[in-house]
């Protein structure tokens, strides 16, 4: 069903969805990312019930909503394309925006919990070598025609390798962030509000003391850091594009991302001996298991580990040799 149906809800649902998306803001403090895929979901739904009950989308039809309408949904979604993860996701959504409907004592989400969301297939992280993640680093800049430009991009991509920070994150720094040399560590808050302590490398500082240096522009506490060529914040399409750039440039893969470099910057980390939990910190995840992903690109090294540290691997060695 298309998103083109202009009436797809009653006003009395839209105003309960408004109210939500703005809690989700206000009490959650979630991202404004979150909110727009929540809202998109759920308006995906609300399209698909206004054309599966021939009539705009009522509260009395999420009162009591059977598991036989949001297989429906979910089958009507992956026949206009959606994978496993988007139809997860947009069970995420509806099921969310269900729940707080049940908490004001509007509809049961009964229906809702016992689905269970399709499984997607993993897929790895696909992280550079340190040689091409320092490679990226170092020529960041060839492609700026002005200096202070060739200094901004260098010091993001440091930025996203030397700190693991997400895109984001690094563009959403203020005009006084790293302003101190002496600086060791800066706080990042990350995705939902969580703060975390990220160590600062040598590298990081300098690059970004170039860029502070040569940068024509003054650079407020209440302004971004990172400015685009006529002073307005950066763009993460700019970053994006450059790194398109280094790929051609350095005969890299697709994968070769901005986001890749917070992979790398992962990798790298636990294939020099990092514990996953300092890792799971220093990326700011909310489960270990989303940082254990990174044991499975890694996985010869921790064989490696494996073979040397355990008492029965080295037994066995010994009465082979």
């Amino acid at each position: 069903m298309s998103d083109t149906i202009l009436v797809h809800a009653t006003g009395e649902l839209l105003a309960e969805k408004a109210a939500w998306l703005a809690a989700l803001a206000d009490e959650r403090n979630a991202s404004a990312h979150t909110i727009a895929a929540y809202e998109r979901d759920l308006r995906q739904f609300l399209v698909f019930l206004t054309g599966y009950n021939a009539r705009p989308a009522a509260l009395a039809d999420l009162a009591d909503l059977r598991t036989a309408e949001l297989r429906a949904f979910l089958a009507s979604r992956r026949g206009d394309g959606a994978g496993a993860r988007s139809l997860g996701r947009n069970l995420s959504g509806v099921r969310a925006f269900l729940k707080h409907l049940e908490r004001k004592g509007l509809v049961s989400a009964a229906g809702a919990r016992a689905m269970r969301a399709p499984k997607a297939q993993k897929s790895l992280p696909r992280p550079l070598s340190v040689d091409d993640a320092l490679e990226v680093t170092e020529d960041a800049g060839s492609f700026a025609v002005e200096p202070w430009i060739s200094a901004r991009d260098v010091a993001v991509l440091t930025l996203l390798y030397g700190c693991g920070l997400r895109i984001s994150e690094a563009l959403g720094l203020p005009g006084d962030a790293l302003a101190d040399p002496n600086e060791r560590a800066m706080a990042i808050s990350g995705k939902g509000g969580k703060t975390r302590l990220v160590p600062l490398l040598p590298a990081v500082l300098a690059a970004v003391a170039e860029y502070r240096r040569l940068c024509p522009f003054a650079l407020p506490a209440e302004e971004p850091l990172f400015r685009g060529a006529r002073g307005g914040p950066l763009r993460a399409q700019i970053v994006q594009r450059n790194m398109a750039r280094l790929r051609g440039a350095l005969g890299l893969p697709a994968s070769a991302t901005p986001h890749a470099l917070r992979h790398s910057f992962a990798t790298h980390l636990l294939a020099a001996g990092g514990d996953l939990r300092t890792i799971q910190d220093l990326l700011g995840h909310a489960s270990l298991s989303t940082t254990q992903t990174y044991t499975a690109v890694d996985s010869g090294r921790l064989m490696s580990i494996y073979r040397s540290a355990h008492p029965r691997a080295r037994r066995k060695s010994a009465a082979e040799g």
